[in-house]
């Protein structure tokens, strides 16, 4: 009987355990929460909008609408359903079916585009209504997501009046996962897609992944890794991949393959893959017909050729343009794009690897067809930290240039370190080229305001997996959720699009909004300056890229290699890039390539970038020394992640709990990591620089010796 009481105690205590836990956040919803808005006054005012609504048309597209309203509708207000258009307080409507709105109101509609809508409080047979009007339906569900954006950061919807269309036409997250489900640079689990249950086996995160793309205006999705298998073009997977598009369709999401160049010789049966064989060229042309009578909206491709061992037109004496114009003429017909990388880097060149891109496809401008989008890493390295803008950028009158942001950290501390990447993207975006004088934005370059290119756009590698909070991490839920926003609209502020997030997914408490908010915007800076200060670049461990590792000099190619980026010795430190050294700046438009060639005119975030400087050298803003100035930097990297981390824990009982613990727990590692690279980088620039650590900064707990002996075979960013 005792026993049977201890038991029936345990259980009642399992059972209560559980209970809790399943009331907790774990992360699945994003920002997509929809929990009951908590402020009565403002609950109500939204009730007498939405509490009754009315979604016209009888599409995909109309019909998702009307089931986000739904939940979304019940969950925020309590109580809202369904109804007639004469009854309803919010009425959404598109193409034909908003006809009558648009006419009677006196509303214009034609310059939203396809994909833009309106969201208008106004006045409908004598009744005040909120109306979210769009010539397409996908352009209808964007502003559903946005009018629920409004509602959840709790706006005023009084004469609400506000007009949005995208500055880009292709918003598209490149997945870089494997078809065994290994995610390569991935900081999340495996690749959501499984390949192996595919067609049949369609997981419900297939469809939530879906509502978080289209609730930021995302619409396209590449499903594989740059480095591709061919076995995505046999017919066997491209079964798999129609089931894919077939869910993501309605919500405007449409789904290209990243495509191995020699795809004719290794699937084919061909002997070669050279763009310019007639073969080759019916094999792709076949091959594309043959996707798009499976998938009519089918994207198009993404090509890394020519790039770390990647096969490309290269390999048999052609240019990247031919090689893009072979897969461009097979996609024309059905509408489809080529995203052509830019990420090329040959030994054979004896040419310094930031200057590569630029080199290999300044001459080429004007000679890609009209389909052709060449894709570009914000910076000409490697998703660095921090990175100057690539020179690329501007330089291209005649050939659109698709931007191409990280959003899974490779360099930044995977899936444990809190960064917020928008004000890095903003940062980049609001850069000025002077390609046309001053005002020539990179922004501005990348929606064809420029140049008025026929096709734009923007890439980000993903961040998803399989984590239940999808990106390993709370927080980085954010840099998927401001990518989408910058692509929709790159001039939008970096502390706009945080603010909204920490509103949706955190809290709508005004002091969690301006704690977190002010975190995330200090969390790149902090992060740059505890890895990578003043311009420092490519320190990280061999490999994996985790952790750091200034000491690396073994690897088979010198551009692998840490010592080849900071050039540290006794005399100073940098790579010189100015017209003494690499020459890097020539790339530049004036005034950049002069502000650049000069030590005392380059920003400092870029100072050793462009140049290698003496130990004793002056730096301005705080007239210290360069080896006293990387030493507060790096210790002023990691103080700032201990005051985040002390932030964050006064917010305990304002944020839900299991989101409070996950995101505290990573804190705890971010801390120690961030001691971590700077006590490394310290003891190893000390070595050359044969100067003490400065006064009032604590000395570092190990010696290099200790932090060199660290090994991590299996860090997840292997391979």
């Amino acid at each position: 009987m005792k026993l049977v009481l201890i038991l029936a105690g345990w259980l009642f205590a399992l059972t209560v355990q559980a209970s809790s836990i399943m009331q907790g956040e774990d992360g699945y919803r994003l920002w997509l929460k929809y929990d009951p808005i908590d402020n009565a006054d403002v609950q109500q005012a939204y009730r007498q909008h939405a509490a009754n609504w009315f979604v016209a048309g009888n599409s995909a597209t109309t019909q998702v609408i009307k089931d986000e309203l739904d939940f979304a509708l019940k969950g925020l207000l309590g109580e809202a359903s369904a109804t007639d258009a004469e009854s309803a307080g919010l009425i959404v409507a598109a193409g034909d079916n908003a006809t009558v709105y648009r006419q009677k109101l006196k509303i214009e509609t034609a310059d939203l585009g396809d994909e833009g809508y309106l969201i208008q409080q106004v006045r409908w047979q004598n009744k005040p209504r909120l109306v979210v009007l769009a010539n397409t339906d996908v352009g209808a569900l964007y502003g559903t997501f946005h009018l629920l954006r409004l509602m959840q950061t709790q706006q005023n919807l009084e004469n609400v009046a506000l007009r949005s269309a995208p500055k880009t036409q292709l918003r598209v997250l490149n997945h870089w996962d494997n078809l065994d489900r290994h995610v390569e640079r991935g900081y999340a689990g495996q690749s959501i897609w499984d390949w192996h249950k595919l067609p049949d086996y369609r997981y419900q995160r297939y469809f939530d992944y879906a509502r978080a793309n289209a609730s930021v205006g995302i619409n396209g999705t590449v499903l594989n890794n740059v480095n591709a298998d061919p076995l995505i073009l046999t017919s066997q997977y491209l079964d798999k991949v129609k089931a894919l598009a077939d869910i993501f369709r309605p919500y405007g999401i449409k789904v290209y393959l990243s495509v191995k160049f020699s795809s004719p010789q290794l699937i084919g049966g061909l002997k070669s893959s050279d763009p310019l064989d007639k073969k080759v060229q019916a094999w792709w042309k076949n091959k594309a017909d043959e996707i798009y009578q499976a998938i009519p909206d089918f994207g198009g491709f993404l090509v890394k050729a020519n790039s770390e061992g990647q096969p490309g037109p290269g390999d048999f004496g052609r240019t990247h343009a031919q090689g893009a114009n072979m897969l461009a003429q097979a996609l024309a017909p059905h509408g489809g794009v080529v995203m052509w990388r830019a990420f090329v880097y040959a030994n054979e060149k004896n040419e310094e690897r930031s200057k590569q891109a630029y080199s290999e496809f300044k001459p080429l401008d004007g000679k890609f067809d009209d389909n052709v989008l060449v894709q570009v890493k914000n910076g000409p390295i490697d998703f660095q930290p921090r990175e100057p803008v690539n020179a690329l950028f501007g330089a291209t009158p005649q050939t659109p240039l698709m931007m191409e942001f990280q959003i899974t950290m490779e360099y930044l501390g995977f899936s444990t370190h809190f960064v917020y990447l928008g004000p890095m993207y903003e940062e980049v975006l609001k850069t000025d080229t002077f390609a046309k004088g001053k005002g020539s934005t990179v922004a501005s370059v990348i929606d064809g305001e420029l140049y008025d290119y026929p096709i734009t756009g923007m890439a980000g590698v993903a961040n998803i997996g399989t984590d239940r909070n999808w990106t390993g991490h709370i927080m980085l839920q954010s840099n998927w959720y401001v990518f989408g926003r910058m692509a929709w609209n790159p001039s939008i502020s970096s502390a706009t699009v945080a603010d909204e997030w920490v509103r949706m997914t955190l809290s709508n408490d005004n002091e969690v909004v301006t704690k977190v908010k002010d975190m995330m915007m200090a969390s790149h800076e902090a992060t740059v300056n505890y890895m990578t200060p003043l311009g420092l670049h490519h320190i990280m461990g061999a490999g994996h890229h985790y952790g750091p590792a200034p000491w690396v000099d073994s690897l088979g190619r010198a551009d692998w290699n840490s010592v080849y980026y900071h050039q540290a010795n006794s005399k100073g430190i940098g790579f010189d890039r100015s017209p003494s050294g690499v020459n890097a700046v020539e790339q530049y438009f004036s005034p950049l390539k002069e502000e650049y060639a000069n030590p005392a005119t380059t920003p400092e975030k870029y100072l050793l970038w462009f140049h290698h400087l003496p130990w004793e050298y002056n730096v301005a803003s705080s007239g210290r020394t360069l080896w006293s100035e990387i030493v507060h930097r790096y210790y002023q990297g990691a103080n700032t992640v201990k005051e985040m981390a002390n932030t964050w824990d006064s917010l305990e009982g304002k944020i839900d709990p299991w989101q409070f613990h996950q995101v505290q727990m990573a804190m705890t590692i971010q801390q120690k990591e961030a001691i971590w690279w700077r006590n490394a980088c310290v003891l190893y620039f000390q070595q050359f620089a044969e100067l003490p650590i400065p006064e009032g900064l604590e000395k570092p707990e190990q010696s290099l010796e200790y932090y060199q002996s660290l090994s991590f075979p299996h860090a997840p960013g292997q391979g």
